[in-house]
């Protein structure tokens, strides 16, 4: 386990962060930096009109990735808030509408894999050839109908479906596009090639990053941090403030 003395055997290879492969331990590293990193920001309340720090999460890991399922459309909207931030009132109704019309979408995805993981599904599942119908003709539908608030949209969804719905945002899905292969369905083939082919390096680290973090993400989550941290430019930061965080010892899960 990767929780214990450090290990650089095991390696992630990720072509949509770039050529060189991940060791495990750098994977678990930026992992534990998004996920228990702090910042400092200064505001100002009625309480404290002169202002004041306070110490918040960098990331939105605790709000997002460490909160339990939602029971409705509403908590589905404040969970993606929680990842992409505040909405207004006219971004708000357009994501809870988005989701409600979506729901029939959903539950036709959902019944098409299974109860199979994205990364167990079968090739023709996220293949045109095998379309229409099929798991990846389903999610582009839903990317396609996201509206205009999509990577709210898309977070709300892989909450519910955290191993089978991918969470992307604009900046990840641009990553993909340069993977695609002759007759994939979208950017979820690549997605899903990626983990098979790292199947069980993903395995490991999923077993080591519920143990470091206290919450349980799935490898299509884990995927989706590693892909936005590096696309973003924040995997350094992460790497470095998570094997600072590791070696100071396991997560106070009194913090918020």
């Amino acid at each position: 386990m990767v929780t214990g003395a450090r290990r650089t055997e095991v390696v992630l290879r990720l072509p949509c962060t770039g050529p060189e492969p991940i060791p495990l331990d750098r994977a678990l590293d930026a992992v534990v930096g998004y996920a228990r990193s702090r910042r400092w920001v200064r505001f100002r309340s009625p309480g404290a009109p002169e202002g004041r720090w306070a110490l918040i999460p960098a990331f939105g890991w605790s709000r997002f990735d460490a909160r339990p399922a939602s029971t409705g459309l509403d908590a589905d909207v404040l969970l993606a808030e929680g990842l992409h931030g505040r909405l207004d009132r006219t971004g708000w109704h357009a994501v809870h509408d988005t989701l409600a019309a979506l729901g029939p979408v959903a539950d036709a995805l959902v019944a098409r894999a299974g109860r199979r993981p994205l990364w167990d599904l079968p090739d023709g599942e996220l293949s045109v050839l095998d379309e229409p119908g099929t798991v990846g003709a389903l999610l582009r539908r839903i990317g396609q109908e996201a509206g205009p608030c999509p990577d709210h949209v898309l977070a709300a969804l892989h909450h519910r479906h955290p191993d089978l719905v991918p969470h992307l945002t604009r900046t990840t899905r641009r990553a993909l596009l340069p993977h695609l292969e002759e007759g994939d369905s979208g950017v979820d083939a690549v997605v899903r090639r990626e983990l098979r082919a790292n199947a069980d390096a993903f395995a490991e680290l999923e077993t080591a990053a519920a143990a470091a973090t206290g919450a349980r993400p799935t490898r299509l989550r884990l995927h989706d941090v590693l892909l936005w941290l590096s696309t973003t430019l924040r995997l350094a930061h992460a790497t470095e403030d998570g094997r600072r965080l590791r070696d100071s010892g396991p997560p106070d899960r009194s913090a918020p």
